[in-house]
């Protein structure tokens, strides 16, 4: 039996392009504002603005609505895999 990885949800590209919109509306001194780490396969965190975005379907959800609904909610507590809506 061959041991299979789990796909990678985006790719590393485009997590190296993709910027918090919050964070970069209020880039202060920082020259690169807005990075994102990837956290549980599901899920792109800005430490900058604390915003949480879902990836569904390999598909970052990147409306600042959705990142604000799970500002508040600690990385550990994070749903996997993040809910539909």
């Amino acid at each position: 039996m061959t041991n299979v990885q789990s796909p990678t949800p985006i790719s590393p590209h485009l997590l190296e392009i993709l910027r918090c919109p919050v964070a970069v509306q209020d880039k202060g001194n920082n020259p690169d504002p807005g990075r994102l780490r990837l956290v549980g396969q599901f899920w792109l965190v800005c430490d900058e603005s604390g915003m949480k975005y879902p990836i569904r379907d390999g598909i970052p959800i990147m409306l600042i609505e959705e990142g604000q609904k799970w500002r508040g909610t600690a990385e550990e507590n994070l749903p996997v895999p993040p809910p539909a809506s």
